[in-house]
């Protein structure tokens, strides 16, 4: 278990010991390893447990770089620059479970949450796998215990504590990102928790 100690050495807000401890526990993310490549890879993605809502707010210039095929032009990109409710349900359209882009689903279930959770399918399945509704209600999985919890589901059901515990790191941020974004931030957020969390564990713990 997490400490408050703990989450304030990792520059961690308390208000997020509850979720975390949860989520560890129901999820089996049960070694220091594991837990502190949990935090290293929520680390990146949510700026260290600060922001839970994906950022779509891109100029011109970044959607071309970004969705090449789908901003082919500059014309078409400047329809859609600095609107991300937009942007979303224009790049998130016919994908994960979403329907067309005037259907509004791909800003309605945008990324939140600790690994950014994206798509209807996501939302409904992770919601079926808690117990609780994020489709009729996607805000709750920007709020600290759901954030951590629909995390630790995606984590479990993407078998990312096996590939923590191989060290693949390639392999468990292609898993959570689709690619390789952040590594070297990843490694560094996972080693610094792991330095903070192995230092109380329990040393008689199995």
């Amino acid at each position: 278990m997490l400490s408050a100690d703990q989450l304030a050495k990792m520059h961690i807000g308390p208000q997020w010991l509850e979720g975390l401890n949860e989520t560890f526990s129901r999820f089996a993310i049960a070694s220091p390893w594991q837990q502190a490549a949990f935090i290293g890879q929520c680390g990146h993605e949510c700026a260290n447990f600060k922001i839970l809502e994906e950022n779509l707010n891109y100029r011109a210039e970044t959607l071309m770089k970004l969705w090449a095929k789908r901003f082919p032009t500059r014309e078409i990109a400047d329809q859609y620059a600095r609107n991300p409710k937009k942007i979303a349900n224009m790049v998130y359209a016919n994908r994960m479970g979403n329907r067309g882009e005037d259907s509004g689903d791909g800003y309605r279930f945008r990324g939140r949450g600790c690994i950014q959770l994206t798509g209807h399918a996501n939302y409904y399945h992770a919601g079926q796998a808690l117990g609780v509704d994020f489709v009729k209600d996607p805000d709750l999985v920007a709020t600290p215990k759901y954030a951590a919890m629909t995390a630790g589901w995606f984590w479990s059901t993407h078998k990312c504590n096996e590939l923590a515990a191989k060290n693949d790191w390639k392999a468990l941020t292609k898993s959570i990102n689709g690619g390789y974004i952040g590594l070297e931030d990843r490694i560094k957020h996972t080693n610094e928790a792991y330095a903070v969390i192995s230092a109380s564990a329990d040393p008689y713990a199995t």
